[in-house]
């Protein structure tokens, strides 16, 4: 676990225009300063992330988000006292402080507030915004430990600061709060009930957005093998007949099927906990990769708190891969 002289570390290679490995309650980001386009550019480097892909801007407290933008509507500040420090990221008018180079473009930027000790930590020392990605290659599974940042992106980052597995697991929900009616455009760490809640309305889910964020690609937090997707009880007859055809199979058991027997090559119980199944989603993919599977049979949770980022996060890493 990092110490107090690693933060001071951490926060002096940030400022050098370095790139540093953070820990939030979601995933572990890979965070340049967000005013150094020289630093910024090297996150896409590192991870081969395409240069349209706009970055997520953290932020040390909800009382610095006006630094960062054009204006804070009222929706807005609600979300940010609410769910701040959290995994919520509001997407709103880009401030001057905020170069093009991080918002790829854009008039629009990605800010939040992450709820982990050492990222607060780190943003105090830094005193600065810092820009961060998932700390992977792109496209591949988010890691949630230190040791998954540094066997994937390994000399590329300058320092890694060790903070323990991540709490929750998914990336964070991303809020457009631009329109009247602030729109989901990304399920994750909060949920859309607990934003509905708040808000006292629907949220708007467009099919698709004139915003550009993160994890919209068709091919997302993939592992190397192939994830299919079938409908529950439909789990263990697709693993079978793939594992007759010559495949190396994993298996996503649901709860329903927990006592099933299943001839496979791998198989991972789901837990009945949408929370637990969101922590250990992305370690459960990681481990299939890891016993030799080629083709992973999962099923989709109920689409309803947590199980809507879930599904979200299966159905990207089902996507089309690149030809």
């Amino acid at each position: 676990m990092a110490t107090t002289s690693d933060i001071d570390k951490a926060a002096g290679v940030l400022r050098a225009g370095g790139l540093v490995a953070l820990p939030t309650e979601t995933v572990y980001g890979l965070g340049a300063n967000a005013e150094d386009p020289a630093a910024v550019t090297r996150i896409f480097q590192a991870k081969g992330r395409p240069p349209s892909h706009p970055l997520i801007v953290h932020i040390g407290g909800a009382e610095h988000l006006g630094d960062w933008v054009e204006e804070v509507p009222a929706t807005a500040r609600l979300l940010a006292e609410r769910f701040w420090p959290g995994p919520l990221t509001l997407v709103l008018r880009r401030g001057r402080r905020v170069p093009l180079d991080a918002t790829r473009g854009l008039e629009t930027v990605a800010v939040r507030m992450p709820d982990h000790p050492l990222a607060l930590a780190l943003l105090s020392a830094f005193g600065g915004g810092v820009a961060a990605p998932s700390a992977n290659p792109f496209g591949s599974v988010s890691p949630t430990t230190a040791n998954h940042v540094r066997a994937e992106l390994g000399d590329a980052v300058d320092f890694v600061l060790d903070g323990g597995p991540c709490e929750i697991g998914v990336e964070s929900t991303i809020v457009d709060a631009t329109s009247e009616i602030p729109s989901d455009l990304r399920p994750g760490g909060v949920t859309r009930e607990d934003l509905e809640a708040l808000l006292g309305c629907p949220l708007a889910v467009p099919s698709t957005s004139r915003v550009r964020v993160p994890g919209q690609h068709p091919s997302h937090y993939a592992p190397r093998a192939r994830v299919v997707l079938v409908e529950p009880d439909k789990v263990v007859a697709e693993a079978e007949l793939a594992q007759k055809l010559g495949h190396q199979v994993g298996v996503f058991l649901p709860p329903s099927l927990a006592v099933a027997p299943v001839k496979a090559h791998a198989v991972v119980a789901v837990p009945p906990s949408m929370a637990a199944y969101a922590r250990g989603l992305y370690g459960f993919l990681r481990e299939l990769d890891q016993q030799g599977c080629d083709l992973i049979v999962a099923s989709l949770p109920a689409e309803e708190g947590l199980g809507l980022a879930i599904a979200n996060r299966l159905r990207r890493a089902a996507g089309p891969r690149p030809s």
